[in-house]
């Protein structure tokens, strides 16, 4: 996820640095709380999967912003969107489990 978001943020980077500070803090919470989820147990686990999510979210808007506002090309972020997509639904399935 995080290669395919690195050239986007630098072409969001040319036209607003403040949206692409945020793309790349909530990218890497996406990245950090799910590996920090690994060393915890029960609620501080789920708090981990909880935020990763939100912030998987946030990328996704992020995204979709500097889409809408011409920063970057639509087709240059359909596979950034497709693989934050996919982690989001990996991290839901992860606080919501199958029966």
């Amino acid at each position: 996820m995080l290669d395919h978001l690195a050239p986007l943020l630098r072409g969001v980077a040319k036209h607003d640095r403040s949206l692409a500070d945020q793309l790349r803090r909530a990218a890497q919470s996406v990245t950090l709380n799910l590996a920090e989820s690994a060393g915890h147990h029960g609620g501080h686990r789920r708090l981990r999967h909880e935020s990763a999510l939100g912030s998987a979210y946030e990328t996704r808007a992020c995204q979709r912003i500097a889409r809408s506002w011409g920063y970057v090309a639509a087709d240059a972020t359909a596979d950034a969107l497709a693989l934050v997509d996919r982690v989001a639904a990996m991290t839901y399935r992860l606080l919501r489990p199958r029966q």
